[in-house]
């Protein structure tokens, strides 16, 4: 009898474990993924007024109830009107035709832009790059080989004089934080990006969840910049918050 109801409470045991972890995994499941939208304390909207043409056209970039409009030609940034350090930033990402290629541009040093010629991009910053999924496709097909130095799904990558060590996954090379998950939706559907730049770091958000970053960029304050690079491509809701600046020893 002892034997039989030890058996009894093993199996409700074990039965109570597998109820248990399969309620964990449902509630995983149905749990919302982290959603920031640029709303509450301390946010604000960044529109035509925030931004200024550094090499572009007059008509490269457009605004229109509160969207902002590139049509890619010639290569170049518009700048924030002013620089930054700790911040949040979201916005909403568009392009229009398959295979755009355009990037935000983060912590852009003065000496990047200055004098920066029509059909150049900043050789200075951190660029969190905003590709379609095309491009990988079209860039095989043109090029005959494997795209395997570059994403589609958020990279996150120094350019010229600055510097940032990624967090891994990494690129071939060393240099590009790799996405950890496909998440990018291809053209024409909007993406949702969320980055916190803070005290040097970098992490992206991909449509609601965490994929890249990297951390100790050098330098760490500077201008925003959305990129034209070839391509139509749209960006609305962009908005920032600041944060507090480290505290100088």
């Amino acid at each position: 009898m002892r034997f039989a109801r030890c058996l009894v409470l093993a199996a409700f045991g074990t039965f109570a474990a597998m109820a248990g972890h399969a309620a964990l995994a449902q509630e995983s499941a149905e749990s919302p993924k982290a959603w920031i939208d640029g709303n509450g304390h301390g946010w604000q909207e960044l529109g035509e007024k925030d931004f200024t043409t550094v090499n572009g056209d007059p008509d490269t970039w457009t605004w229109q109830d509160g969207v902002a409009h590139c049509k890619g030609t010639p290569v170049g940034v518009t700048r924030s009107q002013k620089q930054y350090t700790n911040f949040e930033l979201v916005a909403q990402w568009r392009h229009l035709t398959s295979g755009g290629n355009s990037g935000v541009f983060l912590w852009a040093p003065e000496s990047a832009l200055t004098d920066l010629p029509p059909g150049k991009l900043p050789p200075g910053g951190i660029e969190v790059q905003v590709l379609d999924n095309g491009f990988r496709e079209q860039f095989e097909k043109n090029g005959g080989r494997k795209a395997d130095w570059f994403t589609t799904h958020g990279d996150v990558f120094a350019v010229g004089t600055s510097k940032l060590t990624p967090y891994p996954p990494v690129s071939p090379n060393g240099s590009r934080g790799f996405p950890r998950k496909e998440l990018s939706k291809s053209s024409p559907e909007w993406n949702h990006y969320y980055i916190r730049a803070i005290n040097g770091e970098v992490r992206l958000w991909v449509n609601g969840e965490e994929v890249s970053g990297g951390y100790q960029a050098q330098p760490a304050t500077g201008y925003l910049c959305l990129e034209s690079e070839g391509a139509p491509v749209e960006f609305k809701n962009i908005r920032i918050r600041e944060l507090p600046n480290p505290v100088s020893e």
